[in-house]
């Protein structure tokens, strides 16, 4: 898919709930492991306050992944993301259940996904979103590619894109700006 600019704003623009993967999109996809086993993830700070600033201008924010780490739990806890689904292949399920307890529609909905597990809600979504250092597969299906990686600015990149798309990027970013 390569939607005109445009399009991709009016995507952007009903944008009610923003779901993000997390293993190569919320970090770069690397995991490392301590000597007693702990396994040990990165976050990128700057996505963090993208996840926060959309949360500021009204749009939820979830996390489906299919790994379960206390680490993800530990980061959505910091960040205030209150919808976390994590464990298993199947996105669709806890995707279609979202919706549901939400009240919303496919096309309100954007996602960030970068490999074939993506797949689903890649293609369901109003706003798909892959990362460069995604796979193919999960790029033919996004609308937007970011142009930062995923674990390196991709997430923030792309809430900025919906602030922008939604008239609210100078209001949230008012409080820095004093």
């Amino acid at each position: 898919m390569t939607p005109n600019h445009a399009d991709l704003v009016a995507r952007a623009a009903k944008v009610r709930l923003f779901i993000f993967d997390v293993d190569g999109v919320l970090t770069d996809g690397s995991l490392s492991y301590g000597a007693q086993g702990e396994l040990m993830k990165t976050f990128n700070v700057h996505d963090g306050l993208g996840i926060k600033l959309l949360q500021e201008s009204g749009v939820k924010t979830a996390i489906i992944s299919a790994r379960i780490t206390a680490i993800t739990n530990a980061r959505a806890k910091d960040l205030g993301i209150d919808y976390v689904h994590q464990g298993g292949h199947d996105k669709l399920t806890p995707f279609k259940a979202l919706l549901n307890e939400l009240g919303l529609a496919e096309e309100q909905v954007a996602f960030i996904g970068d490999d074939v597990v993506d797949l689903p809600l890649l293609r369901r979504v109003g706003f798909a979103v892959s990362v460069p250092n995604g796979r193919k597969e999960a790029q033919r299906h996004a609308h937007y590619i970011t142009g930062a990686a995923g674990g390196r600015g991709a997430v923030r990149e792309a809430c900025e894109f919906v602030l922008h798309a939604q008239g609210s990027y100078e209001r949230v970013m008012a409080q820095f700006m004093a």
